[in-house]
């Protein structure tokens, strides 16, 4: 099933391999009213209703006994909206292929996050998002959703229509309702100029805030044990295209990026005294390099090494005082980190529970290569992060709960209390819900 998640015996498991559950059983709906239809079955015999996408949450988000709904089948563009700026997609629809078919049609979405496996309503649901100065997440390009709720009936909202759903349901959690369709603002296709190009440590953290004003999109990588990072910034360009050529493509994003690095991770977890020698190295591999293409394949890369991920979102003045802190804690402990660290921003948004919610974020993700220990190191950064009141991301590790959240998203009450509205009997819960949301 190549990346996406597998189901061998009746075993559901995510894409990071960490998560597996046993649905009593598995649907896959090739329409609006046949899911309704499900969810109204799963009713009456009293079970809990969980869609999955890819799998590429971290967490067990997804993770449900009772009815697996798989949304394969509720795939395709439904609606093209030239005037309005808009596109309607089915729920299903993996974002490589919304991309793809955007792009034969001339259009594009403004910003997006750097994989393009998940499906659009799982990306959305778990707040998803790319790097940039004025422009938000997937989430926030939402213009309005339609979702099958617990008691079967199909809703539709917009900021016209349904707006406190709205406000929330863009990122739900798969707390509210089956989301069966989106509708994503779009704009003609242009060009993006990446420019990517190590820069030390010190000198990103000295000039982030200039950085930061002077692109539309930057972010870096850190490699921990060392004092480098790479950097990107991603800008609109007048053109020409200048693709990055084929054979340098496949040797730096296929054979460096996930070939070399798999086996430096393999050598890695087997030998980690070799981490810090490796991570110089690694650190070092990709030069400088400029190119320029449509968005999708500027902002998106493969990722074929699996990892496991924890991600908290900081306030935006407090990124280079948490990273400084992340860096101390990594200098003098013990641990051996393979998985760069990845810096990203986002703007506020008006979103219930988006990470960037009423606020100007900063997005901090740590990496541990999937089978080795990564307690250690994603409970001592957890520590860091939530102490600059940060926000982790929905879709990855973290060990947070109902009463944090409650403290540091101001509007948590009102998703709760539209959470008892929509769904009084719990049929979208399950035990991680459970954790994050409260009883």
């Amino acid at each position: 099933m190549g990346s996406t998640a597998s189901a061998k015996n009746g075993t559901w498991r995510n894409w990071g391999g960490n998560v597996s559950a046993r649905p009593a059983r598995e649907v896959a709906p090739a329409s609006v009213d046949e899911l309704a239809a499900a969810v109204r079955r799963a009713a009456e015999d009293g079970l809990p209703v969980k869609p999955v996408g890819t799998g590429h949450s971290f967490t067990s988000i997804a993770a449900t006994d009772g009815v697996l709904i798989r949304p394969h089948l509720l795939t395709g563009i439904r609606d093209i909206d030239r005037a309005a700026g808009t596109v309607t997609v089915e729920a299903g629809t993996p974002l490589k292929r919304l991309n793809v078919a955007l792009a034969r049609e001339g259009l594009s979405l403004t910003n997006m996050g750097d994989i393009m496996e998940q499906t659009v309503s799982g990306a959305i649901s778990t707040g998803t998002h790319g790097t940039g100065r004025d422009s938000a997440s997937i989430a926030a390009q939402v213009r309005g959703l339609e979702l099958v709720t617990a008691d079967g009936s199909v809703l539709t909202c917009s900021e016209k229509e349904n707006p406190e759903v709205f406000a929330a349901a863009r990122t739900g959690l798969g707390a509210l309702g089956v989301v069966t369709a989106i509708t994503f603002a779009v704009e003609p296709v242009f060009l993006l100029t990446a420019r990517e190009e190590p820069m030390p440590f010190d000198r990103v953290c000295a000039e982030f805030d200039q950085l930061h004003a002077e692109n539309e999109h930057f972010e870096f990588y850190w490699f921990p044990h060392t004092g480098n990072t790479n950097t990107k910034r991603n800008n609109r360009s007048a053109g020409p295209e200048r693709p990055v050529p084929r054979l340098r493509g496949w040797f730096e994003d296929e054979f460096l990026s996930n070939g070399v690095f798999q086996v430096a991770n393999w050598v890695g977890r087997a030998v980690p005294a070799t981490v810090p020698a490796i991570a110089r190295i690694s650190s070092r591999a990709l030069s400088a390099r400029t190119y320029t293409d449509v968005p999708y394949k500027v902002f998106t890369s493969p990722r074929r090494v699996r990892f496991v991920e924890m991600e908290y979102a900081v306030p935006r003045e407090a990124l280079v005082e948490t990273l400084r802190e992340l860096k101390a804690m990594v200098d003098r402990s013990p641990l051996r980190v393979s998985f760069p660290v990845e810096v990203r921003t986002a703007p506020a948004d008006d979103i219930t529970l988006s990470t960037a919610s009423g606020r100007d974020s900063a997005y901090i993700a740590v990496h541990m290569f999937r089978g080795t220990p990564y307690r250690g190191y994603f409970t001592a950064a957890e520590r860091i992060f939530t102490a600059h009141e940060g926000r982790p991301h929905w879709g990855k590790i973290h060990t947070r709960d109902a009463e944090y959240f409650s403290r540091v998203y101001p509007r948590f009450a009102e998703f709760t209390a539209l959470r008892d509205r929509l769904d009084p009997e719990r049929r979208f819960g399950n035990d991680h819900l459970r954790r994050v949301l409260g009883a």
